[in-house]
């Protein structure tokens, strides 16, 4: 199903990690898929309220926590700069779909990066 939010559709998803020659472009590939698939998800579900907005989250991040072993395999990590960068595009779903009052950090609570 194609995005139908303008903003999300034409995002740059992990655009940082795509510049970096640390992060392989085929790892980095797999977490932009894990952003439009939550950007679906979104669209789909329609979340009401920011409870349902952050399972959607959580279970995204989850997706990006199994990310990590084929990062190391890759002989990257998430680091910093990746960590970063997953939050901020984990923030720009947040208030693409409406949702400006979301915590950054409730977004991605499950991380293990």
């Amino acid at each position: 199903m194609p995005i139908r939010n303008r903003r999300a559709a034409a995002r740059p998803w992990l655009s940082a990690l795509y510049r970096d020659g640390y992060y392989p472009d085929h790892v980095v590939d797999r977490g932009r898929a894990v952003f439009l698939a939550l950007c679906e998800r979104i669209e789909e579900r329609r979340p009401a309220d920011l409870p349902a907005l952050y399972a959607l989250t959580h279970a995204a991040t989850e997706e990006f926590n199994a990310l990590e072993a084929e990062f190391e395999a890759a002989g990257s990590e998430i680091e910093t700069v990746a960590r970063e960068e997953i939050a901020e595009d984990f923030w720009f779903v947040a208030t693409a779909y409406g949702f400006p009052d979301a915590d950054v950090e409730e977004l991605i609570a499950p991380r293990e990066w």
